[in-house]
């Protein structure tokens, strides 16, 4: 089984495409698990029927906590690019939060604020090592900005759960953001 394959179509799934799949996601970007299963085995590609155990071995076993069941149902925590908006249940953040990104990324960010873009969340790490490697993505040598998160939540601005490494947010304002 290539759990690694499996993992990337439940994500396009979940977080990009759910209509590809006739899944529709609830307001907390739920789906009825056995709705996914039967979705993603229609099509065969993966050599075997796709079962619960398998979606809890990729939760198990990857580096980043990408989906979450709950019940019946299963979810992707963060990373939705579709147009409905994902609710997300609201935590304190650490006090210092991090993001990776390119030079020249960092040079708008830090005028501009951080944006979810793409994204329907902006997205920041817990730690160092979480930041350096989503930079890595785009830049070998990323530039990691600190976020002064204890200042921008007592100040309103509101944090989200996304999973053990990532911490979402609609906005940051550059005034929280520091190199």
């Amino acid at each position: 089984m290539n759990y690694k394959k499996l993992s990337k179509e439940i994500s396009y799934a979940l977080r990009h495409a759910p209509w590809e799949y006739e899944l529709e996601l609830d307001s907390e970007g739920f789906v009825p698990t056995a709705q996914l299963l039967e979705a993603i085995n229609e099509n065969g590609k993966h050599g075997r029927e796709i079962t619960v155990n398998d979606i809890e071995y990729i939760i198990a076993n990857s580096d980043k906590t990408r989906f979450e069941i709950q019940g019946d149902r299963v979810r992707a925590l963060y990373g939705h690019t579709i147009p409905m908006h994902i609710s997300k249940e609201p935590i304190v953040p650490p006090a210092i939060l991090y993001h990776g990104t390119t030079h020249k990324a960092a040079q708008i960010i830090l005028k501009d604020g951080l944006k979810p873009m793409r994204r329907q969340y902006v997205h920041l790490s817990v730690d160092t090592d979480t930041a350096v490697q989503v930079g890595k993505r785009r830049d070998s040598d990323p530039v990691i900005l600190k976020i002064d998160a204890a200042k921008a939540h007592s100040d309103g601005v509101v944090f989200y759960k996304g999973n053990d490494k990532v911490v979402l947010a609609d906005f940051v304002a550059p005034k929280y953001i520091f190199r």
